[in-house]
């Protein structure tokens, strides 16, 4: 049996930086919205574990996929061998969350494909601060680190614009320079990401009015009514871009 999964990606709608705590992390408060851009992970038994992928280029060494299938196992003290497959999506480093989504996918369908009674809420914990959001989706306001989440209902059928300049961002970086030049609504982090890497302001520049940056960057992204407003939007642009909806 082979289970196919969608890992969807995220905007964040807003985003606040509260403070920088004692443990050097960050806590902040935003808007998780999942949307229809997704990776796709194949996962079936296997005689041994292996993890394969095609789409998007990103390191197999170190992936989240892997990470989540290492932390399920040790949860359950269970060798639990899989072959996973990963088609990429979700441009990396783009602050939609690619990687807390296919990790979150991966707890999932190893629950499902071995019937483990496990509680997967706290290993996703471990994994990343996105990561729990993405066990159930839709629409939360998340504080903390990103963790503590209270569901929200989307309005239906709304539509994005997305647009992303190539430009991968690490998200420690980036709130390493918030500490140093803070940030202003809509998104806290949006004049950080342009500190390490000033690219990014003159993409936010060329994009113009009525986009703003999701997450840590560099994605960006434009409300739409329609979807023919949001292919509008994108059209005439130079760069990766996706027109998607939102998932409730």
């Amino acid at each position: 049996m082979t289970l196919a999964l969608p890992a969807r990606a995220k905007l964040n709608l807003d985003l606040t930086v509260v403070r920088r705590a004692d443990d050097g992390f960050h806590e902040l408060q935003t808007t998780f919205q999942e949307i229809e851009l997704h990776d796709l992970l194949l996962i079936q038994r296997s005689p041994q574990t292996d993890l394969t992928i095609e789409g998007m280029d990103v390191a197999r060494k170190g992936n989240s996929v892997l990470a989540a299938h290492e932390a399920i196992e040790q949860a359950t003290g269970r060798k639990l061998n899989v072959n996973f497959h990963l088609y990429k999506r979700i441009p990396p480093g783009s602050g939609m969350g690619g990687a807390s989504s296919d990790a979150a996918a991966a707890l999932k369908g190893m629950k499902a494909l071995f019937d483990l009674d496990v509680a997967l809420e706290p290993i996703a914990r471990q994994l990343g601060s996105d990561v729990p959001f993405f066990l159930t989706g839709g629409r939360a306001r998340a504080e903390g680190r990103g963790e503590q989440l209270t569901k929200q209902s989307a309005p239906g059928n709304r539509w994005f614009a997305i647009a992303w300049p190539g430009i991968e961002l690490k998200t420690a970086d980036v709130y390493r320079a918030w500490d140093e030049v803070k940030g202003e609504p809509p998104n806290d982090l949006q004049r950080a990401a342009e500190r390490v890497e000033p690219k990014v302001k003159e993409f936010a520049k060329k994009l113009g009015d009525g986009w703003q940056m999701t997450g840590s960057g560099s994605a960006f992204f434009k409300i739409a009514a329609t979807e023919q407003e949001a292919t509008g939007a994108i059209e005439h642009l130079d760069c990766w871009t996706a027109a998607t909806r939102a998932i409730d």
